[in-house]
């Protein structure tokens, strides 16, 4: 069996969904011999990463677990088999949303690959890649945007610029330059990632679908509504197609595309999207996920388009309360919650309170993502919106000017939120 169950990639999915019962009855067997035990730990290394690709995270990282104390045992702490169990139980975590667990795990497998493989092997590079990636989920952009580029220089060197792996390190830095609101030169790494892996990886493989995705979030940012509609549609198709309905991956392309309808307009459908996401990662992932907290905000911020505040305050303090317990007061997503509740207050003529929300974003902000971030300057914005609508005209007018000459600089002159910024600032202008 050992030798017989694939290694869970995607081409090898339906044979591992055939075997996937004759692994879990080999896995459930116990024994004293080493070498059966190490065959077992393989097969559950297969087996969890099959399972954590359909989106079974639960039971993957139950295996993980399994195979890591299996393989520490008979092999030692820092064998490279056993590094590999650590990084394996690390990706599983992350997905899961437990962050410093799975911080904690790619932290001691580079540790130990950088010290038994060297700093350039493959698994290392991987492991600067997986680091990276939960770091960003963190919210510590800057030492995750050194983690990627340092495994995307690795990998460029080692592997080439079109081999899998290096494709992946250029998305995900794109990714982390997108967080980081350089949008320009995340597109261009998005770009690049996509074109090679439609040559390299066919345009329905799943981790294309993951290219197709990104940029789709990357042309939302920069206004390109309907480009990045077509992005998001074409995600959602392969997702549905490929991995199910339900897939994780699935859901968040439906909540991807509800969001671009939400920026167009299409409010009756981008609620749609938005619930369906919503019940899937309820469904899949639990009520406190920070994905399905993510869901919970977005689904706010529709019901506040469509003029149902009540039911949209409801939405965001549900989403607060559980980002400040689940990721803590100030990062990013945090930051985002209070913003959102800030605003459907001030929908609902709450000034005080909404103003105390906006300063209190804008606070943070500049703390943890500085004074030029797109976000930062959202939260100026939205400050000086409602300072606007309170009278108070001198301090809104240097908020004003201060969003604008930083949305000229970061997004540009054309971007609907430059524009947006401009006209709410000669209206009052004007008054």
């Amino acid at each position: 069996m050992a030798a017989t169950f694939p290694n869970g990639q995607h081409e090898t999915w339906a044979s591992c969904q055939i075997l996937l019962p004759h692994s879990k009855k080999v896995l459930s067997y116990s024994s004293g011999c080493e070498e059966e035990t190490l065959d077992q730990a393989s097969i559950a290394i297969n087996t969890a990463w099959y399972l954590s690709c359909v989106g079974e995270y639960e039971l993957a990282g139950n295996i993980n677990r399994n195979a890591l104390k299996a393989r520490e045992t008979v092999l030692g702490p820092e064998h490279p088999h056993t590094l590999t169990s650590f990084s394996n139980l690390g990706s599983v975590l992350k997905r899961q949303g437990k962050y410093d667990e799975a911080e904690a795990m790619h932290r001691r497998a580079l540790a130990g690959r950088e010290a038994v493989l060297g700093p350039e092997h493959p698994d290392t590079l991987t492991s600067f890649s997986n680091l990276g990636s939960v770091l960003k989920r963190q919210g510590k952009y800057d030492e995750a945007e050194a983690m990627h580029r340092r495994a995307l220089a690795g990998r460029e060197a080692v592997l080439g610029p079109e081999h899998p792996d290096t494709l992946t390190s250029v998305s995900h830095l794109g990714s982390m330059l997108k967080r980081q609101g350089k949008y320009d030169e995340a597109e261009a790494m998005h770009r690049r990632d996509l074109v090679g892996s439609e040559k390299v990886l066919g345009p329905e493989h799943p981790d294309t679908l993951i290219s197709v995705s990104h940029l789709g979030s990357v042309l939302k940012r920069q206004g390109k509504y309907d480009e990045a509609e077509a992005m998001h549609r074409r995600a959602l198709a392969g997702r549905e197609a490929v991995l199910g309905p339900e897939h994780p991956d699935t859901l968040t392309s439906v909540s991807n595309l509800g969001s671009v309808l939400k920026r167009q307009g299409k409010y009756d459908e981008a609620e749609v999207m938005h619930r369906r996401a919503l019940e899937g990662y309820e469904k899949v992932l639990g009520p406190e996920h920070p994905d399905t907290l993510i869901s919970v905000s977005q689904l706010g911020s529709m019901l506040e388009r469509q003029g149902r505040y009540d039911e949209a305050e409801a939405m965001h303090r549900r989403n607060l309360a559980g980002s400040k317990k689940v990721l803590g007061p100030e990062h990013p997503y945090t930051l985002i919650s209070i913003s959102h509740l800030g605003s459907v207050l001030e929908r609902q003529g709450m000034y005080d309170e909404a103003e105390a929300m906006r300063r209190r974003n804008l606070e943070g902000h500049e703390k943890v993502l500085g004074p030029e971030h797109p976000y930062t300057l959202n939260s100026v914005y939205h400050l000086a919106f409602i300072l606007h609508r309170q009278q108070q005209h001198d301090a809104a007018s240097e908020l004003y000017q201060r969003a604008y000459n930083g949305y000229t600089k970061t997004l540009g002159s054309r971007h609907p939120l430059t524009i947006a910024c401009y006209n709410d600032y000669s209206s009052m202008v004007r008054k």
